[in-house]
Formats: structure tokens, C-alpha cells, sequence
């Protein structure tokens, strides 16, 4: 196996899970070490940071950066999941909200405050995560995680939807926001739609969309779109 060091930007597809990219990147490409840089739901596109080879030892790093997503709230309807995955536990009508009314359910969710993490996520238990003992029915008592918002703008409301952009901290579950937000309204919400845009200084832009990396077939075409270790400090650094 060629062992290739560095970072892989790619614009993940819905309907995968971010092992599923992992698993291929590393069997394709034939490549021993392949890690990811934060979760991304399987609904969810965008970007998904792969760390290959040596780049491994700046995993924890690279997981540590702020994040930027464009997502879409649904009002009225809560799930099970958070998401539109979930079965649907809760119906309410919709007020006739104006956008002063949304804002301020915006602004009661950003700097610091404190977020449950929805039972149906990657978080363990005494060795076992949530999401297995979910899929059991069962519901276990989750510590609050402090978490940060840095910045929001609503960029279209075209009720029962609401779309927007988001700057926040690490382990920040945008499902479980747009839940807060829906329940700060009085009307419930989950999230239909999420993208990750950014991490730290790394942008959705740059990176590789799948189309183009299921036609390459050989590590070395791999190694032309994958960023050397020098220069994932440089990008960090700006």
C-alpha cells in the first residue's frame, strides 16, 4: 500500500454515513490510515475532512476548529431524532411569526449556553453510544455540553421553513438547535437540511466533490488534491 500523508478535502453526499467515505477512501485508494475530522449525519452534506497517514497525529487538532453550516429548520413538527429521520412525536400549528418574532428565537441561542446531546448520536455511555441504546428504545440522561455560537443570519423564511447560516464551536449538534429553537417558539421544529461549509480555515470550496473522487483510480491522482502537513499548518494559522 502507497502511504500517502496529508489532508483530504471532500464535499460528502447525503445518504452516507461519514464511515462509509472512510471506508472507501481507504480501501479504493488502498491507503492504511484514514481518519475524519468530525461527524457528519448521514443527511447532512458537505464538508468532510480526512486525515491520511502521518496526519492522523493532528486529528484532535483539526477536530477542535470552529465550523460553518447552512442549514433549514422545519417548524412545527418535532422528531424523535431531531432530524427528518426521526419518527414524529409532536405536531403544533404555526403562528403567523414575523421575522423580529424568528430572530428572537435566534438570539436565545447565541454565546455561551448549554445543549443536550440528542440521544441519537455518536457520544458513549460507559463504552456504548447513544445511538445504539436509541435504536433499543431506550433514553439515558446526557450531560449538558457547553457549546458557543458565534454568529447567525437567517437567509430565507418561507414558513414552515426557515434557512440560515451558522458559526459555532466543536461538538455543536445543529439538530438539536433548530429543536431549541422550535421549542423557544412554542411550536416545535426539526432540522431538514444541513451542509457544512467550513472548519477552522478550511473551506468547502476547495475540496473534492465525490463524483470527481470515484474517477480517480490510482493513489496518485488521490495525492494531487490531498494538502502536505506544512501546509495544513499554514492554512491553520491564517
Amino acid at each position: 500500500m502507497q502511504e500517502i500523508d496529508g489532508l483530504l478535502l471532500i464535499d460528502k453526499p447525503g445518504g452516507m454515513t461519514s464511515h462509509d467515505v472512510v471506508h472507501f477512501v481507504r480501501k479504493h485508494f488502498k491507503i492504511k490510515k484514514v481518519g475524519h475530522c468530525g461527524t457528519l449525519d448521514p443527511r447532512a452534506t458537505g464538508l468532510l475532512m480526512l486525515v491520511l497517514g502521518k496526519a492522523t497525529k493532528v486529528q484532535d487538532l483539526l477536530m477542535s476548529e470552529d465550523k460553518l453550516y447552512s442549514g433549514t429548520l422545519t417548524l412545527g413538527t418535532s422528531t424523535s431524532t431531531q432530524d427528518a429521520e426521526g419518527e414524529v412525536l409532536n405536531e403544533r400549528p404555526i403562528p403567523e411569526f414575523s421575522k423580529t418574532d424568528i430572530e428572537h428565537g435566534f438570539d436565545s441561542f447565541r454565546g455561551d449556553f448549554y445543549q443536550i446531546p440528542p440521544m441519537v448520536s455518536a457520544i458513549k455511555v460507559d463504552g456504548v453510544p447513544l445511538y445504539k441504546l436509541a435504536r433499543k428504545g431506550k433514553e439515558v440522561e446526557r450531560e449538558p455540553r457547553l457549546v458557543h455560537v458565534y454568529s447567525y443570519e437567517i437567509t430565507n423564511i418561507n414558513l414552515p421553513s426557515i434557512s440560515f447560516d451558522l458559526k459555532c464551536s466543536k461538538g455543536f449538534y445543529v439538530r438539536t438547535y433548530s429543536h431549541d429553537i422550535g421549542e423557544k417558539l412554542g411550536c416545535g421544529a426539526h432540522l431538514s437540511a444541513l451542509r457544512r461549509t467550513g472548519s477552522g480555515n478550511f473551506r468547502l470550496s476547495d475540496s473534492v466533490s465525490w463524483d470527481k473522487l470515484n474517477q480517480m483510480n490510482l493513489p496518485q491522482q488521490l495525492a494531487h488534491h490531498v494538502l502536505s502537513l506544512p501546509t495544513i499548518s499554514r492554512i491553520r494559522r491564517q
